[in-house]
């Protein structure tokens, strides 16, 4: 009987005591479709909730092109060899800007070129046979990353006067940092403050403390009388913000002087001289690329 009692004790030790209100808690507040349902604990008093919205325009700091050299020859390891010998004084003067600044992969893909036949309809096809291999073709693909626009236009004409088989154009990105976030994320709580205190002047009355503060804007999508908790998307016109200023960006005119004549190439494979780079050299500005956020602010009304 002892024995049986300690366990009783302990069990009832182990159970834990809830209180009703802690139960309530761990309750979902509603389910969408309820014909009554509560309110948010910020709504119990007259409260104004108010979206931030803004949009910037700031210059794209990424850029990306590729170009490719061909070479043609009858042994697959000489057309390799005569590829990567076009591209290595070029991957060379690029690596010298550093890998913060510009990155360079370098690729060489070598296939055989077929000897060809008219087949009965007198169609050319390859003769795709071991044996009918007449050439070789490598090609050397130089993949050029900037992550200093500053440089973009210098790094073009490199290229370009490398007198390269095929060159692509250039793509720009726009990686903001961590910087620009944060300080496009305040400028959309001062746009949400503003906003509510314009509708509060407007409504004659005045704003109390802040409730909440929302980076995702999601506590004002709140439709209370559709059936909280769910969510409408927010359709507010977006203000412009022009005082975020991103440092390291090319803003100053180019204007560059009439052409002189193009210089003599240089030989297969070495680095283009500075005359053929600035005879190659194009105005390459970077696009504006835009930024939104938003932010939900509560505001207790008076």
């Amino acid at each position: 009987m002892r024995r049986l009692t300690a366990v009783l004790l302990t069990l009832a030790t182990a159970v834990p005591v809830v209180a009703p209100s802690a139960v309530l808690a761990q309750t979902p507040p509603a389910s969408i479709g309820d014909r009554y349902v509560p309110a948010p604990w910020w709504m119990r008093s007259p409260v104004i909730a108010s979206i931030g919205y803004v949009r910037a325009e700031v210059t794209a700091n990424r850029a990306s092109f590729a170009a490719s050299f061909q070479s043609i020859d009858r042994s697959a390891a000489e057309a390799a060899r005569k590829a990567g010998d076009q591209v290595r004084a070029l991957s060379q003067a690029l690596g010298a800007y550093g890998v913060d600044v510009v990155r360079v992969e370098t690729t060489i893909t070598t296939r055989p070129i077929y000897d060809q036949y008219r087949d009965e309809n007198g169609v050319m096809r390859d003769n795709v046979r071991a044996d009918r291999i007449a050439r070789y073709q490598s090609d050397a693909t130089v993949s050029v990353t900037i992550r200093d626009v500053s440089v973009l236009e210098r790094v073009y004409a490199t290229v370009t006067a490398s007198q390269p088989t095929a060159v692509s154009g250039v793509s720009f990105q726009l990686q903001p940092d961590n910087a620009l976030k944060t300080a496009l994320q305040g400028e959309a709580v001062k746009d949400a403050a503003r906003r509510a205190r314009a509708a509060a002047e407007n409504a004659g009355a005045t704003l109390g403390r802040v409730q909440v503060i929302d980076p995702t804007g999601r506590a004002c999508e709140t439709d209370v009388l559709a059936g909280w908790p769910s969510y409408g998307g927010g359709g507010g016109q977006a203000t412009d913000v022009s005082d975020i200023v991103v440092t390291g960006n090319r803003m100053e005119a180019y204007a560059p002087p009439p052409p002189p004549p193009p210089p003599p190439p240089a030989p297969a494979g070495a680095a283009p001289t500075e005359a053929q780079i600035e005879a190659a050299r194009l105005a390459l500005q970077p696009p504006l690329r835009e930024l939104t956020d938003q932010a939900c602010v509560v505001y207790a009304l008076n």
